[in-house]
């Protein structure tokens, strides 16, 4: 397997400013109990079965109790969200229908890690062979963005002027305060699970152009530290398949409604970004290094548990939120 930096390069030459690729990862529950339950291949094998285009849009993670739609590639913000609109009421119906819920916060609050499924595919043994507990460990769910930025060298510069705004989405999107059946007392425990213990991840460095993230890239693959691209886990990245920028700091969103204005803040700070590449604008901190507030989902889970509820309670609630907000958004389009 070979990474190819000139085939990416071509793509970004060729990329439109400003299309839009949402992901979305969902954990798989028994709708009863809202255990873990690994179902991905049955979900897989109905969608390919009787739904060509769910078939299409769903992938599997790392475990089988995870799973994935994929808006593909829209043409601008409205039309990403128009296709993962329609998804994801072809999914939870799929789902419902099948006695399995969906869950959409960072973590699963009380799943063991050591019971669950690795996914059956070569890249999921591949990082299970290299990263062991590591692996293993990452029961987490997010939300990905991909936003079409023209030009490898400008790419790569916009992927610069965002390292300062990636703790802020983080911050808002924060949706996950449970890690192995306790309160983390975090709001973020995915990030600690995932960011702060995989290899190449979290903020990566400002490289300034193509030819230096060339060389970085050349690097890894020549001290065989990766194999292939996806195996760079950074929080925000050019992707090489898409000709994106792909932000990746984010916790899955249990509403649809802060799923989608969290989608439409990174296409903004995206397109912002690029603006004052074009315009050389000087790159300057962020937030003036005054604490603001950022509300988040696991402020809700939080409040909820200072009024008396318990941690399955606390769940259930956030299910419940996404299946009645996601399939609504979907019937209201």
């Amino acid at each position: 397997m070979t990474i190819d930096a000139d085939r990416a390069a071509e793509l970004f030459a060729a990329a439109t400013d400003f299309t839009v690729g949402i992901e979305e990862e969902f954990a798989v529950l028994d709708a009863l109990s809202l255990d873990l339950a690994p179902r991905f291949e049955e979900l897989r094998d109905t969608a390919a079965a009787g739904d060509p285009l769910l078939s299409e849009s769903i992938a599997g993670e790392l475990i089988s109790s995870e799973i994935e739609i994929r808006s593909g590639r829209g043409e601008d913000l409205a039309d990403a969200l128009a296709r993962q609109r329609d998804l994801r009421q072809r999914l939870f119906t799929l789902a419902g229908a099948r006695g399995i819920a969906l869950g959409a916060t960072g973590t699963h609050p009380w799943s063991d890690y050591r019971e669950q499924h690795n996914i059956d595919t070569e890249h999921y043994h591949r990082v299970v062979d290299g990263l062991q507990y590591v692996a293993r460990r990452n029961n987490t769910f997010s939300m990905h963005v991909h936003v079409g930025v023209h030009g490898a060298d400008r790419a790569i510069r916009v992927c610069d002027r965002l390292r300062p705004v990636l703790p802020l989405l983080l911050a808002i999107s924060a949706n996950s305060p449970y890690i192995d059946a306790r309160d983390s007392g975090l709001h973020s425990g995915r990030s600690q699970t995932f960011t702060k213990s995989f290899p190449r991840c979290g903020i990566p460095d400002s490289f300034g152009s193509w030819a230096a993230y060339k060389d970085y890239v050349d690097f890894l693959v020549n001290t065989n530290s990766i194999v292939e691209y996806t195996q760079v886990w950074w929080s925000i990245r050019p992707h090489f398949s898409f000709g994106t920028v792909e932000v990746r700091i984010c916790d899955a969103q249990s509403t649809a409604q802060e799923a989608e204005a969290l989608t439409g803040l990174i296409v903004a700070a995206v397109a912002q970004a690029a603006r004052d590449e074009d315009e050389n604008v000087p790159t300057t901190a962020f937030g003036g290094g005054v604490e603001v507030p950022a509300a988040n989902g696991a402020q809700r889970q939080r409040r909820a548990i200072a009024a008396g509820a318990d941690m399955r309670e606390v769940y259930a609630a956030a299910v419940k939120e996404t299946r009645e907000t996601y399939v609504q958004e979907a019937k209201a389009a």
